[in-house]
């Protein structure tokens, strides 16, 4: 079952591109937004994932990090990354069990979807944001959400 505003995000750790740990349970109650994308390297995930970046100083001003999951190696993340100079982790999925843990569907039962969530200090899930084909919005909605949640604290 996909988990839905209000559902408690699964405690996940995982490596990202440059080896170092995160964990869901160790962000110290700064806000989360995590967005898995399909593929490193293609048109719409790098849209998406400059977005991100792009937005990034704003996003740790009002006091959230930005991580990314694909399916994609920590090797193929290091490329990604070095290439579009994202400045947040990037987590490999290979096995899809974070995909299952939080219930991030497939679009046509086949191809990985683009879901964000953000979630706040407490844990909680405060959004969730599907669409596979406007990487972009996935940013825009997730600005508007952090400084929602920011104005509110």
């Amino acid at each position: 079952m996909p988990l839905t505003v209000g559902d408690r995000a699964p405690s996940i750790s995982r490596e990202d591109q440059d080896g170092n740990i995160c964990n869901i349970g160790d962000r110290n109650g700064t806000i989360l937004v995590l967005f898995f994308y399909p593929k490193d390297d293609t048109p719409g995930c790098t849209a998406e994932a400059c977005g991100f970046r792009d937005s990034h100083g704003e996003m740790q001003t009002l006091g959230a990090q930005v991580w990314g999951v694909s399916g994609d190696d920590a090797i193929s993340h290091r490329r990604f990354a070095e290439r579009y100079k994202l400045p947040f982790p990037l987590l490999s999925d290979a096995d899809q069990s974070l995909r299952r843990a939080f219930g991030v569907p497939k679009t046509l039962g086949l191809l990985p979807s683009r879901v964000t969530y953000v979630i706040d200090g407490d844990g909680v899930i405060r959004h969730v944001f599907n669409n596979l084909l406007d990487g972009p919005a996935h940013v825009r909605q997730a600005q508007q959400i952090v400084q929602s949640l920011h104005t509110k604290a």
